[in-house]
């Protein structure tokens, strides 16, 4: 081989190189994606306490390139429209010496709602947080994934958690209206377009894991958002009793919404 054909040849191979994502072991994918995880909620000043968790977030970029928005399930938000005011983020703050941190509060402003797929976008108030990368395919069955959010909202604290375990399965499923209440005309319309594909996880999510991002345990990407946990028992057995089946909802529907005009 000529010196000029493999110059070329290990310029190609450096050049695929750096377009692949990076890889990392789990805890330092852990470590740059928790900032980009917050606690979403409402916020009210006047009661006691002022922060009411209603499930988990995380941040993503806006067509900048900023992390200036937010995704969720679109269940977490209040069904109520002027609740919708009180939506706030708080993700933990720095710890001192004593181990104590002050909280940051941010307010949130509902952009888009996809409900049929359960995923909404918020936009945050304030200078960008840092955001996390989506994924650009989907993710493969046995692949290594990990999910951090805020199991059982205050009761554990608002420090974030991390699971690991793998796609286990990827399966159609439809989202029915959790009661009759709710079985309007967007309801049914949901129902008629049928099911569509969703991840089943091996590790165990509980209901404030709603929302937060389904990661690649390798790179960090966010494949999708966690989205309901199956649970047999009572909400009293729910942790002594866990289901260990979870699911999430694959991070192409979130791409979906954020490309809609808005």
């Amino acid at each position: 081989m000529n010196p000029r054909r493999a110059a070329l040849l290990q310029f190609a191979a450096l050049a695929a190189a750096a377009a692949r994502p990076a890889r990392a072991g789990l805890p330092e994918v852990v470590a740059g994606s928790r900032r980009s995880v917050v606690a979403v909620g409402l916020f009210n000043a006047l009661t006691n306490p002022r922060f009411s968790f209603r499930g988990t977030g995380f941040v993503v970029a806006d067509d900048q390139g900023a992390g200036r928005l937010l995704a969720t399930n679109a269940h977490v938000l209040p069904e109520e429209t002027a609740a919708l005011q009180q939506l706030a983020l708080q993700v933990a703050g720095n710890r001192n010496a004593s181990g104590d941190g002050v909280p940051e509060t941010r307010k949130l402003e509902l952009l888009a709602v996809d409900r049929v797929h359960d995923v909404a976008l918020l936009r945050i108030a304030g200078d960008p947080m840092p955001p996390l990368a989506l994924a650009d395919g989907p993710a493969r069955e046995g692949q290594a994934v990990a999910f951090i959010g805020f199991p059982i909202g205050g009761l554990l604290g608002y420090s974030p958690v991390t699971h690991r375990g793998i796609v286990s399965s990827i399966t159609p499923i439809a989202l029915p209206p959790p009661n009759a209440r709710q079985l309007d005309a967007a309801a049914v319309a949901r129902l008629r377009q049928g099911a569509f594909d969703i991840y089943q996880l091996d590790a165990t999510a509980y209901p404030g894991n709603s929302g937060g991002p389904l990661l690649d345990a390798e790179t960090g990407q966010v494949l999708g958002l966690v989205n309901m946990v199956l649970v047999k028992a009572g909400r009293e057995s729910l942790l002594s009793q866990p289901s260990g089946i979870s699911y999430a909802i694959p991070v192409r529907f979130l791409r979906e919404l954020l490309a809609a005009p808005r």
